[in-house]
């Protein structure tokens, strides 16, 4: 039989049937390693326990509502983590809307409110260094002390670390800032990728002599700004053209300074070679190889497009070196 994956948008639109539960808290950005790690553990007890399995998430991130200007740029979007999640194994996402009445949630309180009446849990995994509440008291301590009270237990799990340091978000968006898609693809378990549908654009990429399809990226920032090689590939599995289901290319991200102003938005722009065809509302995923350079503002538009060209025999000499 099949299983359930099931999305609750929500404390309210918790029912019944969700009471009783193996669950396990986190942002979860990027869905790497250690969180897979961390996934099938809490698969394995909610397995041997016969109950299904949650992994509960926020929306905003955290750090996000506290500080948009300043949190770090997200490794994937909302639906790419989901899907992520339900890949690796959970049968359920809660996503809790992040906002002052959650943030003002002491961690006794968040224990009993989302844990308890929301969901009663039944076992509780959670990262070494968990913290949680409003100020941070929460801790695997004060977890095992409501549990014995509550009737729930809690186990924690181990680090995760690939060359002598922990697996974290934070040190897969210093890897990408660096060009180090090695390691970030160590970190990952692989390649790293952008994901999202081909929207219109200006048409600008046709006048440079270098067509693009246009993804927006849904978000504040991103952690790659450059241009990038990169193989494209729809995300349903189906051919961009008869015959080839990926396609290299070279690809802008950032905020195309030569010819937007301030307040621009990310934008993800991709050059495909050898292709010409209509990809306006396909969903491409866009995994990068290897970084050409840093996003530069050309004093004309004539400068950009002999940049555009230089980047591309440069991506197509990267290729041929590096066909795999």
């Amino acid at each position: 039989m099949a299983r359930q994956r099931e999305l609750i948008r929500g404390l309210h639109n918790l029912r019944p049937r969700h009471w009783g539960s193996v669950a396990t808290i986190g942002s979860f950005d990027g869905v790497h390693l250690g969180h897979r790690a961390m996934i099938a553990q809490l698969n394995q007890c909610a397995q041997e326990r016969g109950l299904p399995s949650v992994a509960i998430i926020f929306e905003p991130q955290p750090h996000e509502f506290l500080s948009i200007e300043k949190a770090p740029a997200r490794l994937m979007r909302f639906k790419e983590k989901v899907l992520a999640l339900f890949d690796a194994g959970v049968d359920r996402v809660l996503c809790l809307q992040f906002n002052d009445f959650l943030r003002g949630l002491s961690a006794e309180a968040f224990v009993r409110r989302v844990l308890l009446q929301g969901l009663g849990i039944r076992h509780l995994v959670v990262g070494d260094d968990f913290r949680f509440g409003c100020d941070r008291s929460g801790d695997y301590r004060l977890l095992q002390s409501m549990g014995a009270q509550s009737g729930f237990t809690v186990e924690d799990t181990a680090t995760m670390e690939i060359r002598g340091e922990r697996v974290s978000s934070t040190r897969i968006r210093e890897a990408l800032q660096r060009g180090d898609f090695e390691l970030a693809q160590a970190l990952l378990g692989q390649p790293y990728r952008i994901t999202g549908r081909v929207v219109p654009g200006r048409s600008l990429g046709r006048q440079l002599g270098a067509p693009t399809a246009n993804v927006r990226l849904h978000r504040y920032r991103s952690p790659l700004v450059g241009v990038y090689v990169v193989r494209t590939h729809a995300t349903d599995g189906t051919d961009l053209v008869t015959g080839r289901s990926e396609i290299a290319g070279v690809a802008n991200v950032g905020f195309r300074p030569t010819v937007e102003g301030a307040g621009a938005r990310p934008l993800l722009e991709v050059n495909l070679f050898d292709f010409s065809g209509d990809l306006y509302g396909r969903e491409l995923a866009v995994v990068f190889c290897h970084k050409l350079r840093d996003e530069e503002k050309f004093a004309s538009l004539d400068i950009l497009r002999t940049r555009i060209a230089g980047d591309v025999e440069a991506a197509k000499a990267w290729l041929a070196r590096n066909p795999h």
